[in-house]
């Protein structure tokens, strides 16, 4: 007897589950820790002031505000409105001309090549079809124009999270994960000889907290995919999963003082399109 087929990887489940995971606790209280490195993504791809520029899963905007900062007229679009208000919020505060859209980054509403600059600060790696969005990054951005990325890379810490946790919850068959982004070598699966690698990087977000149980608590509170982890996980596994993130969390600690100072390591990557 043949072997029966896999049942094809159901997109659409997949992403309602996880904008509801998006939209628990308070992702904008996560995102202050990633402004600098949406600060360094607009300075890698050398933006230009009036310059059009999309911020593809934009959150509560960071990218589209550094963006804005520079002169560029700057788009944010996300699928969970929550963060989308923040984000205009923040924009209201600085006097920035930022237009935030709900929309989906597998499916992209703008007409092709009406970007200048299309930009992802650690958003667009969480999209379950991940040639799907790179294929929409590159069909909104114009002929010469830039898309800058930023995304956890395996090996770093977040990556390790991320590996951690899918030990308690196995992911569904089919989905590539996340931090397969953070690797060049799925970056040119994606988007082949359509693109030039401008610059390639390997950069340092750090996140600092009291202790490994203050920074488990913060990011229990307010870190979506965390939250819902230990909704999920159950009473009988819930104190070893804390553990094991606490574990990690030390592991990863390069503060000598008692405190916390975890260095997430990233890729950095500015592609140009052909």
């Amino acid at each position: 007897m043949g072997i029966a087929p896999q049942p094809a990887t159901d997109f659409s489940q997949i992403k309602s589950m996880q904008k509801a995971t998006w939209g628990a606790g308070n992702f904008a209280v996560i995102a202050r820790h990633t402004v600098f490195p949406g600060e360094l993504l607009c300075e890698a791809v050398d933006l230009r002031a009036g310059q059009r520029v999309l911020d593809v899963a934009t959150g509560s905007g960071n990218a589209a505000l550094s963006a804005a900062r520079r002169g560029a007229e700057a788009v944010g679009t996300d699928y969970v409105p929550e963060l989308l208000e923040w984000g205009r919020k923040r924009a209201e505060a600085e006097q920035l001309g930022v237009v935030f859209e709900e929309g989906d980054c597998e499916g992209l509403t703008y007409p092709e090549a009406s970007f200048d600059v299309a930009l992802s600060l650690f958003g667009t790696m969480f999209a379950p079809n991940h040639q799907r969005c790179a294929d929409e990054l590159l069909r909104v951005c114009r002929p010469g124009g830039k898309i800058g990325l930023a995304c956890w890379t395996p090996e770093g810490f977040w990556g390790q999270v991320f590996a951690l946790q899918s030990k308690y919850f196995p992911p569904a068959p089919g989905l590539t994960p996340p931090t397969a982004w953070g690797t060049e070598s799925h970056l040119r699966t994606l988007f082949g000889d359509r693109v030039t690698f401008t610059q390639i990087e390997r950069r340092m977000a750090d996140f600092r907290h009291a202790s490994a149980d203050h920074w488990l608590e913060f990011f229990q509170a307010y870190f979506g995919p965390m939250l819902k982890a230990f909704e999920r996980v159950g009473d009988d596994k819930r104190e070893q999963l804390a553990a094991d993130l606490k574990a990690l969390a030390t592991e990863f600690n390069r503060a000598t003082d008692g405190g916390l100072v975890i260095s997430g390591e990233y890729l950095e990557v500015v592609l140009t399109k052909r």
